[in-house]
């Protein structure tokens, strides 16, 4: 114990619930930490020297009994334990929030579940269930100071069908935030995003949930869709500003898109906007689950070899809101430690929450940390799930789809109204 010093690496043999810090190993950053390890009454601590800035001085051959420095720390044990305490209480308070928007993304879904399931036969009472759905979402993440986004569970009773709207519509809303749109067009946004598909119920289900490549006369006729939703929009009597969205929603910058290979500023802002929601959304949840790229790599695949196809400005905007890896990645540590980003806060995209993998700890009592309190400690690398072993993937269930939602709410409120 007399041999600690700041800069050492430790490694503390005892349960995570018997000390003060987020984890059982870490670099000594001050003297403080070393008289709280003192205080655990522990004989001795290992290191590691390859994560250590310094070797332990040496001191001949080890005590076998705790220094005066070690007994005089003791009572200090109380006030360690109490922080550590603490800890789980916020822990538990960012339990309590993850079910309470979980609880909000269930009500979001089936709320569009039975907009689409009535948008024909009770029009107009629909389209002013989905302007009020809008309008609570926008205000929600409009007002809020600060913006966390959310990886869903996959807990969600069916209403898969329904989580690319909400999802195209969520996202497109954080690009919305960041640029400072005005109410106003962030509910036209909304709108047009939340309906940006609708044209796909006049397709056919074997060319939608087809995991093969169309064929021509397939693919020509799944892109009928866009024009397909602007005739449904019509007679809903949607805005024109909300048609643009749902005609334009897979034009690309560089003019490859369809139906009119429009090219550029051409193409509408809102529509840009969508664009990039759409796409991102579609590389993490394709039809065919084994395609599915994390979020980080859907990311990099759009800004490293498809940056071309997106509004240079609104990509870089939507990259810097998910944060380089967004909920959803799992990622090393840069003390090894393995985990998955949980949560993002669009003020600090680089120092997410994360759940800890720790295989003496519980899976339902998993370790919480926000990366903003711990400044020595960053990403390292983003994982490909693949490359995770079973247990430890298992234990951080990264989800099967990728779902987000935003607490744009304080601690304790209700924070999108359902």
């Amino acid at each position: 114990m007399d041999q600690l010093r700041v800069g050492l690496y430790v490694v503390l043999d005892v349960s995570w619930f018997e000390h003060p810090f987020a984890f059982s190993h870490f670099k000594i950053k001050t003297e403080e930490q070393i008289r709280t390890i003192r205080s655990l009454g522990l004989k001795t601590v290992r290191y590691n020297p390859s994560l250590s800035d310094i070797s332990p001085p040496l001191q001949g051959a080890p005590q076998q009994a705790p220094s005066a420095a070690v007994a005089e720390a003791k009572p200090d044990l109380a006030p360690a334990l109490q922080a550590k305490r603490a800890l789980m209480e916020r822990i538990k308070a960012q339990r309590e929030a993850a079910a309470r928007i979980e609880s909000a993304f269930i009500n979001s879904a089936k709320a569009i579940r039975d907009i689409e399931k009535n948008l024909l036969s009770r029009p107009a009472e629909t389209v002013q269930q989905a302007t009020q759905l809008v309008t609570q979402i926008a205000e929600s993440i409009l007002c809020a100071p600060e913006l966390a986004i959310h990886v869903m569970g996959d807990k969600m009773g069916g209403e898969e069908l329904y989580f690319h709207s909400l999802n195209v519509t969520m996202l497109s809303m954080m690009v919305a935030r960041d640029i400072r749109l005005p109410q106003a067009v962030v509910g036209v946004l909304g709108m047009g995003a939340l309906f940006h598909d609708i044209g796909r119920r006049e397709i056919p289900n074997r060319i939608l949930l087809k995991t093969e490549p169309l064929t021509q006369a397939e693919r020509h006729l799944y892109e009928m869709h866009c024009q397909y939703g602007v005739e449904i929009g019509q007679r809903l009597h949607l805005a024109p500003s909300v048609l643009a969205i749902i005609r334009e929603h897979h034009e690309l910058f560089d003019g490859t898109g369809y139906p009119q290979k429009l090219k550029g500023e051409s193409i509408g802002l809102l529509s840009r906007i969508v664009a990039i929601a759409n796409y991102y959304d579609e590389l993490c949840n394709p039809v065919d689950i084994i395609d599915a790229m994390t979020p980080h790599e859907a990311l990099s695949v759009m800004f490293a070899k498809l940056r071309n196809k997106f509004d240079p400005k609104l990509l870089q905007i939507f990259i810097r809101c998910l944060g380089v890896y967004p909920p959803g990645t799992i990622v090393q540590l840069s003390n090894g430690v393995i985990a998955m980003v949980a949560t993002v806060n669009t003020a600090a995209p680089m120092k997410p929450m994360i759940v800890i993998y720790d295989a003496n700890i519980p899976k339902d009592d998993a370790i919480l940390v926000d990366l903003v309190r711990e400044p020595d400690l960053n990403i390292a690398r983003a994982i490909r799930p693949a490359q995770v072993p079973g247990e430890i993937y298992n234990y951080l269930s990264p989800r099967k789809r990728v779902s987000y939602y935003f607490d744009a709410g304080k601690p304790g409120q209700e924070s999108v109204a359902t």
